[in-house]
């Protein structure tokens, strides 16, 4: 009986801390000075870029439009409305994802 108190009492501990992970995970504004090249052509794509460095997912965008995160198994990391101008997503975790943005789909490694 105690070891399924201890149990529980891990699994609720980490529900807990599930909330503030995903606060973390938030679009900021950003003014950076991006030197690299975009991993989608913004010609072809509604004018619309996206760079990738440090941990960092950087979209620049001409209009407001949603854009989804996922994980290389669907997982849905973040969801969120971006103005216009450069947002970036500090993502904690390596590994592949997968942005969604409008009609764009790109596969990027963090």
């Amino acid at each position: 009986m105690k070891r399924l108190l201890v149990i529980l009492s891990v699994i609720l501990s980490l529900m807990m801390a599930a909330p503030e992970a995903d606060a973390q995970m938030a679009w900021r504004e950003s003014s950076r000075s991006i030197t690299k090249q975009s991993l989608i052509d913004p010609g072809q794509n509604e004018g619309i870029e996206i760079f990738v460095f440090d941990g960092v997912v950087c979209v620049r965008t001409p209009h407001r439009i949603q854009v989804r995160v996922f994980t290389i198994l669907g997982q849905l990391v973040s969801q969120s409305y971006l103005n216009p101008g450069q947002s970036e997503l500090k993502i904690a975790s390596r590994g592949i994802y997968i942005i969604k943005i409008g009609n764009i789909t790109q596969k990027v490694a963090i």
